[in-house]
């Protein structure tokens, strides 16, 4: 059984006392591949150098993280192409996509960030790459900007939308992320939407260190945790767990190339 865990923040200094231990702990449990986002200019060189130091398995995207909104000037978008075009000179880059971008109404600035979040679709629409999008509460309107930017491949990270929703993304080309959210039997609309729109539209992550599972509030996420996530999708699913592992994996697979 092989498992990539698509979204993930190792590079966050929760990690820096026993990174190669949890990075060991997941892969001893069959997680092959880690995704690390990026969030903000300032954190690239560290998310790339961390992608470096454990390149057996660690991918990277770079991307202006809304919740980091403070962090960021419109001139940060030139400095994000800056750093793709030099990266994406490398046939073995480990970058893959654009991400974590989107909209998010709990933060500051939205003329900001809307305007990071449309020139960030337009890199990534120039580069081909996939994009890796946070939202909250704006789900319809980052689906209309993303149809506009014709970008046709990606993920919405920690979906907890409707059914119509999932359907939606879903023809647009784009994967769901099913993280710990999954685990709460409270999570009633988002389990239905994720059990009724297929496999076949699904990516594992964790979000870690943030987003605990049901039965771990309070502490720190960790990778090897999508084992849970997994299982607790194999039983919404009514689906043998090694086989919609293997679809999981393709599905992570042919999205970041």
């Amino acid at each position: 059984m092989r498992i990539f865990d698509t979204h993930c923040h190792l590079d966050f200094a929760a990690f820096d006392d026993d990174r190669a231990q949890v990075i060991a702990a997941a892969q001893d449990l069959g997680v092959e591949r880690f995704m690390l986002l990026g969030v903000a200019k300032q954190q690239f060189d560290r998310l790339i150098n961390v992608s470096q130091d454990f390149s057996n398995s660690c991918y990277f995207s770079l991307g202006l993280h809304p919740y980091f909104i403070e962090q960021h000037e419109e001139h940060h978008l030139g400095a994000l192409e800056s750093y793709l075009e030099a990266i994406l000179a490398d046939t073995q880059t480990r970058c893959k996509a654009v991400g974590e971008i989107g909209l998010d109404v709990t933060c500051g600035k939205p003329e900001l960030q809307q305007t990071l979040f449309k020139g960030q679709l337009k890199i990534a629409a120039e580069y081909q790459l996939p994009v890796i999008l946070h939202h909250r509460k704006t789900l319809d309107e980052l689906l209309k900007a993303v149809r506009e930017a014709s970008i046709q491949r990606g993920v919405v990270h920690a979906f907890s939308g409707s059914y119509e929703q999932a359907a939606a993304w879903a023809d647009q080309g784009f994967k769901l992320g099913v993280g710990g959210t999954i685990t709460y039997q409270r999570a009633k609309k988002t389990r239905d939407a994720i059990s009724r729109i297929g496999a076949e539209h699904l990516v594992l992550e964790t979000d870690a260190p943030d987003m605990p599972l049901c039965g771990y509030q309070g502490q720190r996420n960790e990778p090897k945790r999508v084992l849970e996530v997994l299982n607790s999708l194999s039983e919404l699913l009514q689906t043998e767990t090694n086989e919609l592992a293997d679809v999981l994996w393709k599905n992570s697979v042919e999205l970041f190339n």
